[in-house]
Protein backbone atom coordinates (compact mmCIF):
# COMPACT_ATOMS: atom_id res chain seq x y z
CA UNK A 1 0.00 0.00 0.00
CA UNK A 2 1.33 3.18 -1.31
CA UNK A 3 2.02 6.21 1.65
CA UNK A 4 -0.04 9.43 0.82
CA UNK A 5 1.80 12.45 -0.27
CA UNK A 6 0.57 15.49 1.25
CA UNK A 7 -0.63 17.97 -1.17
CA UNK A 8 0.14 22.00 -0.92
CA UNK A 9 -1.06 25.21 -3.01
CA UNK A 10 1.50 27.49 -4.15
CA UNK A 11 0.61 31.03 -3.10
CA UNK A 12 2.06 32.09 -6.49
CA UNK A 13 0.83 29.79 -8.98
CA UNK A 14 -1.94 28.62 -7.27
CA UNK A 15 -1.03 24.46 -8.29
CA UNK A 16 -1.26 22.15 -6.34
CA UNK A 17 1.77 20.22 -5.29
CA UNK A 18 3.93 18.02 -3.16
CA UNK A 19 4.83 19.52 -0.21
CA UNK A 20 8.24 18.43 -0.65
CA UNK A 21 8.69 20.63 -4.01
CA UNK A 22 7.62 23.57 -2.04
CA UNK A 23 8.94 26.34 0.23
CA UNK A 24 7.16 27.18 3.48
CA UNK A 25 7.43 30.67 4.52
CA UNK A 26 6.82 31.29 8.31
CA UNK A 27 5.00 34.73 9.84
CA UNK A 28 5.24 34.73 13.62
CA UNK A 29 4.16 37.04 16.02
CA UNK A 30 6.86 38.59 18.03
CA UNK A 31 6.81 39.86 21.80
CA UNK A 32 7.16 43.33 20.57
CA UNK A 33 3.86 43.07 18.71
CA UNK A 34 5.93 42.80 15.14
CA UNK A 35 5.97 39.79 12.61
CA UNK A 36 9.17 37.77 11.63
CA UNK A 37 8.74 36.27 8.08
CA UNK A 38 11.21 33.62 7.11
CA UNK A 39 11.59 30.79 4.87
CA UNK A 40 11.58 27.79 7.10
CA UNK A 41 13.83 24.91 5.63
CA UNK A 42 13.06 22.32 7.86
CA UNK A 43 9.04 22.60 7.54
CA UNK A 44 8.79 21.93 11.29
CA UNK A 45 8.92 26.02 12.62
CA UNK A 46 5.48 27.01 14.80
CA UNK A 47 3.85 30.12 13.28
CA UNK A 48 1.52 30.38 10.53
CA UNK A 49 2.87 28.61 7.36
CA UNK A 50 2.15 29.47 3.69
CA UNK A 51 3.86 27.55 0.80
CA UNK A 52 5.67 28.75 -2.71
CA UNK A 53 7.16 26.96 -5.11
CA UNK A 54 11.01 27.12 -5.26
CA UNK A 55 11.02 30.08 -8.75
CA UNK A 56 10.91 33.42 -8.04
CA UNK A 57 8.65 34.11 -10.69
CA UNK A 58 5.94 32.63 -7.88
CA UNK A 59 7.48 34.36 -5.10
CA UNK A 60 7.01 37.82 -7.67
CA UNK A 61 3.49 36.81 -8.46
CA UNK A 62 2.62 36.52 -4.84
CA UNK A 63 3.59 39.95 -4.29
CA UNK A 64 1.90 41.29 -6.97
CA UNK A 65 -1.68 39.49 -5.92
CA UNK A 66 -0.37 40.33 -2.22
CA UNK A 67 -0.88 36.79 -1.25
CA UNK A 68 1.31 36.57 1.33
CA UNK A 69 0.04 39.80 2.92
CA UNK A 70 -3.66 37.75 2.56
CA UNK A 71 -2.18 34.26 3.85
CA UNK A 72 -0.19 35.91 7.01
CA UNK A 73 -3.14 39.12 7.76
CA UNK A 74 -0.72 41.74 7.90
CA UNK A 75 1.60 44.37 5.74
CA UNK A 76 5.03 42.98 4.45
CA UNK A 77 7.78 45.38 3.42
CA UNK A 78 9.53 45.29 0.15
CA UNK A 79 12.82 44.34 2.43
CA UNK A 80 11.22 40.69 3.22
CA UNK A 81 10.50 40.21 -0.07
CA UNK A 82 14.20 40.63 -1.27
CA UNK A 83 15.28 38.58 1.70
CA UNK A 84 12.70 35.86 1.01
CA UNK A 85 13.60 35.44 -2.65
CA UNK A 86 17.82 35.62 -1.49
CA UNK A 87 16.89 32.47 0.71
CA UNK A 88 14.67 30.76 -2.20
CA UNK A 89 17.97 31.50 -4.64
CA UNK A 90 20.71 30.56 -2.38
CA UNK A 91 18.88 27.49 -0.24
CA UNK A 92 19.01 24.04 -1.63
CA UNK A 93 15.98 22.68 -0.67
CA UNK A 94 16.21 19.15 -1.97
CA UNK A 95 16.97 16.44 0.32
Amino acid sequence: MQKKIPMRMCVGCREMKPKRELVRIVCTKLPDEKYSIYVDPTGRASGRGAYICQRSECLERAKKIRALERAFSTKIDDSVFESLDAAIKDRDFED
